[in-house]
């Protein structure tokens, strides 16, 4: 079996930076690479306060309802998803905004979820795994709504597995049964000189800032991304439409 992935990751929808006319050519360049089968990585919501014009979520969800691939399009969300909703962090509790919009257009969210997905005849397992960072908390920092024991539990053979997680700091908990861990979060740490990021919110630093890593066998793909948090600035690691070919 060969599997192309498509995956586009903190989008950050807001103007200037990612006008509907710029998402709408993502999508047509993400349709252009034949994926089969397109995954969102979550940070849908802005993230920054530099922004001329305010867009939601439901009108970026109606571009990304133009993707196209045999398999279809899934997500997860992203910390700022949860954050920015000022009802889910104060009940604790979702679905956020960022969710319902997406799946009003028909966009599954994956929440702690699995789903077992046949391609050229074989199976697969796709995971989604809830955000490790979802609620701010004054006390313990962050409190995530993440479950990977319950999420692996969910299981049942051996087909290959490949996780979606918006922040790569699961990845040492990660089991090998799972074939590769796809994620996003980082933006390649936004500046990035010499395969070195001065500023990567992971506490795991440079470690998961950018790139496929490879540790105890087991494969992590962290996506550059395409928009910004808080600074609207890139360097050296250009905005990015992530393709993974699996075979």
């Amino acid at each position: 079996m060969t599997l192309r992935i498509a995956a586009l990751a903190d989008p950050h929808i807001e103007e200037p930076y990612m006008s509907i006319e710029r998402l709408e050519k993502i999508v047509e360049q993400t349709n252009n690479t034949k994926p089969d089968i397109i995954v969102l990585l979550g940070d849908y919501v802005a993230g920054h306060n530099f922004i001329s014009r305010h867009l939601s979520v439901r009108s970026a969800a109606k571009i990304f309802a133009r993707l196209k691939s045999p398999l279809g399009t899934y997500a997860i969300l992203g910390n700022h998803d949860w954050w920015d909703d000022p009802v889910a962090q104060e009940t604790r509790q979702g679905p956020p905004l960022a969710q319902k919009d997406l799946e009003a257009e028909g966009i599954p969210v994956l929440e702690n979820s699995a789903l077992k997905l046949s391609h050229q005849g074989k199976s697969f397992w796709l995971l989604g795994l809830e955000d490790q960072y979802a609620f701010q908390d004054s006390v313990k920092g962050y409190i995530g709504r993440d479950n990977l024991p319950k999420l692996m539990s969910k299981i049942t053979d051996d087909a290959p597995s490949i996780l979606l997680a918006h922040e790569p700091d699961i990845f040492p908990k990660v089991s090998s049964k799972i074939s590769v861990t796809l994620c996003g979060h980082t933006h390649g740490g936004q500046i990035r000189l010499f395969n070195y990021s001065p500023i990567v919110p992971s506490r795991y630093g440079n470690r998961y800032a950018y790139g496929h890593i490879i540790e105890d066998n087991k494969n992590l793909v962290v996506s550059g991304g395409l928009g910004c948090s808080i600074l609207p600035v890139r360097f050296g690691v250009p905005p990015e439409i992530t393709l993974i070919d699996l075979a």
